[in-house]
């Protein structure tokens, strides 16, 4: 049969009136003309959840449900590895009977060393991810800015000037304060002066911060030539990160200052997100990069100082907390990756404090061993990955 062209107007007419009313309540048109059932919004909602549910790819901090169900599984097993390592730490081979006096005393002595651990691993953790975050390199640490040879320079100084006597000058708040003051000082005057000016770079920053630590360190390596044995013994007990060089009296200065500064970076965790894209992007989402930047580094300026004054300088601790929540979180989300890398930092160092102290006897040598371990990851990493 042959349509009339006013036939075939008016069936496009219906067909398009047909379509305005399925758009409008919800319905579809089908190619042939006949009108089908829409989706209702409760099976619209449903199948926004199937991404998740299926394992298909999504937008959000894990990519599918199973790097979901990796990070929760990881979580579990780092808070389960921390709680038996420090109910292992306060308990184990304590030599008074249960319950007496000198049972808790020597478990308050163990606390002691527990919280400085805690405190120690959520400073590297935290401002290694913030520092690599902001740097755009998950490579260097803190430590290229300088501050583990500012701390040695600190104390060869003053044994060198003072003798042995200094080494006692070394113990206090006091001295603990004025470490923390002198190497936040050092950290303002490099971000002040090469961050705000009209040609700030960050390389530049770093390179500068390189080539003080390097100054630093021939300085007290000259100045430690010419120490007497004794003087230089004292020195070098004083040089290693250990965790007994932190006394009770810190903890209460060190606890809410690193507190304090990890509440703040937790909250700036979406514009870490934002950072972690490079300044081009950051800058476009309307990020001020310059500002965030400062005041980042400024931050882990702080943990770091206050871990390095209360234990002493730890390279590689940070960098093997950093990587390893990398490697095992496996998202960009810095609200995910900040409690991994603290609970993969606590974990290991409470592991070591436990094994070498409790088991092996040998309580000085846990953050070399630490320290060990790190540097070799660090290399293995750096091979693998066969470039900066």
């Amino acid at each position: 049969m042959t349509i009339q062209p006013h036939a075939r107007t008016a069936h496009r007419s219906a067909s398009a009136d047909t379509g305005g009313i399925a758009g409008r309540t919800g319905m579809s048109t089908a190619g042939s003309g006949q009108v089908t059932a829409g989706v209702p919004p409760l099976a619209r909602r449903r199948r926004t959840l199937l991404p998740l549910l299926s394992g298909r790819r999504q937008s959000g901090p894990f990519s599918d449900a199973r790097h979901l169900r990796t990070y929760a599984l990881v979580m579990t097993v780092l808070v389960v590895l921390a709680i038996g390592f420090t109910v292992a730490i306060m308990t184990w081979n304590n030599p008074m009977p249960f319950g007496s006096e000198g049972y808790w005393t020597i478990a308050g002595m163990r606390r002691d060393s527990l919280l400085t651990i805690g405190v120690v691993a959520l400073c590297h953790a935290m401002a290694t991810i913030a520092f690599q975050t902001a740097v755009g390199n998950r490579i260097i640490t803190p430590g290229i800015m300088g501050f583990g040879s500012l701390y040695t320079a600190i104390q060869t100084a003053l044994v060198y000037l003072f003798g042995v006597p200094a080494a006692a000058m070394l113990v206090g708040v006091t001295p603990f304060l004025l470490q923390t003051v002198a190497m936040l000082l050092l950290a303002t005057m490099l971000y002040t002066w090469l961050l705000s000016g009209r040609f700030s770079n960050v390389h530049i920053m770093l390179l500068v911060g390189v080539v003080i630590g390097g100054t630093l360190g021939s300085l007290s390596n000259f100045m430690q030539r010419m120490l007497t044995p004794s003087e230089f013994d004292v020195l070098t007990a004083r040089l290693f990160g250990n965790i007994s060089n932190a006394r009770a009296d810190y903890l209460p200065y060190a606890i809410p200052i690193a507190l304090a500064v990890t509440v703040v970076l937790w909250l700036w965790a979406p514009k870490l997100n934002v950072l972690s894209l490079g300044k081009t992007a950051a800058l476009n989402l309307g990020l001020n990069h310059k500002r965030a930047l400062i005041v980042v580094l400024m931050l882990v300026s702080i943990l770091i100082a206050m871990a390095t004054a209360l234990v002493g300088p730890m390279m590689f601790l940070g960098f093997l907390s950093a990587m390893l929540a990398y490697q095992f979180a496996d998202t960009y989300s810095h609200r995910l990756l900040f409690p991994m890398g603290f609970l993969f930092g606590y974990t290991i160092l409470a592991a070591a404090y436990f094994t070498l102290r409790h088991v092996w006897n040998a309580g000085g040598a846990v953050t070399i061993v630490v320290e060990l371990v790190g540097g070799i990851v660090f290399l293995v990493f750096l091979l693998r990955k066969g470039r900066l």
